[in-house]
């Protein structure tokens, strides 16, 4: 099927946002940046993500950068120019990126991370939101916000969750560099792969998720996953058991039993 992007995706300055098959890419493109974010970069971003989860055809998204260098946190202008705003300047400005992190985390679709090169700071924190992370073994990674008098709030929130206390301290306390090995140990990321291997291993990762999966019980399971941390054990059993039911009444479920049973392979 053809993609016709939107004037809003044709206008974008400093990302490039692609449909192949059942695939969306959105791609940072700043490269003499080293794709450095920004407020118009979060704004960018926030478009695309909404555009890809909006497209029926659209089942994974894969978020990746050009050049070099993944993303290398905040752009030095940008940073400079945040000196001289007030608090509620100071404040929306960080909502802004709060909305963009809480949208990827739960975005109903999949997303995976393409990392070519280093991801630090605020880039950091993209790659550990996705849902699935491809990293090269070159790629270096670091919260390095302390070292600049600044705090690695947002991440925070996700990281705790994701790593737990122990290792976000040790991540955003020290602000060390570390490596994808490392970051692989940690739990951010979930595969390496050598550079040349990279983008041909994502795609096929990706397509394979679109054949043999279904949409709708990946998003649900997604949900799933994200609400399960605020609740107690008691609350989080009965959540699972009415999501449990709630799948049990879908399309997908009914397809995806009769298949089994028929031993006909669904295509999702």
């Amino acid at each position: 099927m053809e993609h016709y992007p939107t004037q809003e995706l044709l206008a974008l300055r400093f990302l490039q946002y692609e449909v192949e098959g059942r695939l969306a890419y959105i791609t940072i493109n700043r490269p003499a940046k080293r794709n450095a974010l920004s407020a118009d970069v979060v704004t960018e971003l926030k478009q695309a993500f909404e555009a890809a989860e909006a497209d029926e055809d659209v089942k994974i998204i894969i978020l990746r950068a050009s050049g070099d260098v993944f993303c290398a946190g905040a752009d030095l202008k940008y940073l400079q120019e945040l000196q001289a705003n007030t608090y509620q300047e100071n404040l929306a400005d960080s909502t802004h990126l709060m909305q963009l992190f809480h949208q990827i985390y739960t975005l109903k679709k999949v997303v995976i991370g393409q990392v070519q090169g280093h991801a630090l700071a605020g880039g950091c924190g993209l790659a550990a939101l996705c849902d699935f992370t491809f990293a090269v073994p070159e790629a270096k990674f670091g919260f390095t916000e302390v070292k600049l008098g600044f705090l690695p709030a947002i991440v925070s929130v996700f990281l705790v969750r994701r790593v737990g206390e122990t290792r976000t301290k040790q991540l955003l306390l020290s602000g060390d560099i570390f490596t994808a090995q490392q970051a692989l140990d940690y739990g951010l990321v979930t595969f390496l792969v050598e550079a040349d291997e990279l983008a041909d291993t994502v795609r096929d990762y990706a397509l394979r998720l679109t054949r043999e999966n279904s949409g709708s019980s990946m998003e649900m399971t997604k949900e799933l996953i994200a609400q399960l941390p605020a609740l107690s054990l008691e609350e989080g059993l009965r959540y699972a058991a009415e999501r449990n039911a709630d799948a049990r009444a879908t399309d997908d479920y009914r397809r995806g039993i009769a298949g089994f049973l028929n031993k006909d392979r669904v295509e999702w």
